[in-house]
């Protein structure tokens, strides 16, 4: 006889156990929704950095802390410090890299395209308009306003040399290697003698600059993004860097040209916004694309606008003889010289915190950093001087101009303004 045996009864439910997929999901749907909550505003705060942000990369960085370290306390001070540094590490606009880390950090990659598209935007619209209003004047060499324009571009860039200068090359060893890189620069004047002076550098610092460089102990960066994404990335950056030239070579396509020649500069520029100059210089002038008027009344122009320096990309398309030109080429310009700093962004956040510890990158990085100020420096002689600087008056104009930025701080933008109004003024006086 089989024993009567009968299931346990079974326990109460839980309160809500039967709700438990359907919590889930609404929080997963909830955690998507505030995602694209925080990169519109990631997108409305930097939009308005993007509108009233004036004064090179140094100011946008006072303004990055201001508004997301003491303000809206994104981040503390140590996590602010570490994307600044690996932002300084890294070729590419650094203040504009420390924009798409900070979005990173507030909502993903999404919130890395808005805190971008926010900051970027109103100057390359800026941009894009004044190259439209020089495309209907094409014949730029008797027009004095622009004349004055790359009269403020020589002190714009000898201001920038002397404030690099005093931070990157402080002792003799770092003062020679700024030196010797821009005697290479001059003569080798091509992409070619750069990227030579900057690999130079660096391995010099290697070799000669270790004793200065200790690693400096910190926080762990607070940006976490798959390591398959970075790996990913870095590999994009390089194939595109490397792949890039062979393809235009192979292919006879302007556009494929164009791309290769701004994300080159974009990958390859250490020092910031105007370090960018000498390098897009030597692609798109001496090919004919623009002429040295317009790229040099342009790079003044870019001086008044608010946001990131490497929105001239955006103008340099506008203006480019060639097709494509107008908005289009604009924006390809733009989107080739800011690409190779997501790329390696999101290939350098989670391994950064290790590498920066280590005393030889450290030091090659001293040795770049000297090396830029030297291409400043030969980009300052040669073409910014040598196609301002014509006349004693040209050469009063352009102390003024550096004694406002340098020792009376007046805002940028209105240097450019009084430069403009005054080379006109001495122009119908002469």
């Amino acid at each position: 006889m089989k024993p009567d045996v009968r299931p346990l009864p079974s326990p109460p439910p839980l309160a809500g156990e039967g709700r438990v997929g359907a919590n889930v999901a609404a929080t997963l749907a909830e955690l998507n929704a505030q995602q694209h909550a925080s990169s519109l505003e990631v997108l409305r705060v930097f939009l308005r950095l993007g509108l009233t942000s004036f004064g090179g990369p140094v100011a946008h960085l006072g303004y990055f802390r201001a508004e997301f370290v003491e303000r809206r306390r994104w981040l503390d001070e140590p996590a602010f410090a570490d994307i600044v540094a690996l932002c300084q590490f890294l070729p590419g606009p650094a203040s504009s890299q420390v924009g798409i880390s900070l979005g990173i950090l507030r909502a993903g990659l999404p919130g890395a395209f808005a805190a971008w598209l926010g900051f970027t935007m109103p100057s390359a619209l800026a941009m894009i308009l004044f190259g439209y209003g020089v495309t209907t004047f094409r014949d730029l060499s008797q027009a004095a306003w622009l004349h004055g324009l790359k009269i403020v571009a020589v002190a714009v860039v000898a201001q920038a040399v002397w404030g690099m200068a005093r931070n990157l090359c402080p002792d003799r060893e770092r003062g020679t290697i700024a030196v010797g890189a821009a005697i290479l620069a001059l003569a080798i004047p091509s992409a070619a003698g750069q990227i030579g002076a900057i690999l130079a550098g660096g391995l010099i610092g290697w070799g000669v600059l270790r004793n200065g460089a200790v690693a400096q102990p910190g926080a762990p960066l607070a940006i976490h993004l798959p390591r398959r994404w970075s790996v990913a990335a870095a590999l994009a950056f390089l194939v595109l860097l490397f792949g890039l030239p062979l393809l235009s070579a192979a292919v006879p396509s302007h556009t494929l040209a164009l791309f290769d020649s701004f994300y080159r500069s974009g990958a390859l520029v250490f020092g910031g916004g105007h370090v960018v100059l000498p390098l897009l210089q030597a692609e798109v002038v001496p090919p004919g694309w623009v002429s040295n008027d317009a790229f040099l009344a342009g790079y003044g122009a870019a001086q008044a606008v608010p946001g990131p320096l490497f929105t001239f990309a955006a103008y340099l398309g506008t203006v480019m003889g060639p097709a494509p030109d107008g908005w289009i080429g604009g924006l390809i310009c733009l989107v080739a010289i800011f690409l190779p700093s997501f790329l390696l962004l999101i290939g350098a956040l989670p391994f950064w915190d290790r590498l920066r510890r280590r005393p030889a990158v450290q030091s090659a990085l001293r040795g770049v950093n000297a090396a830029v100020v030297g291409l400043l420096l030969a980009a300052l002689y040669k073409p910014v001087w040598t196609s301002a600087i014509f006349a004693p008056a040209d050469f009063a104009i352009g102390i003024v101009a550096f004694l406002l930025l340098a020792l009376w701080a007046v805002p940028p933008w209105l240097v450019v303004v009084l430069g403009a109004v005054a080379a006109s003024a001495m122009a119908s006086l002469l």
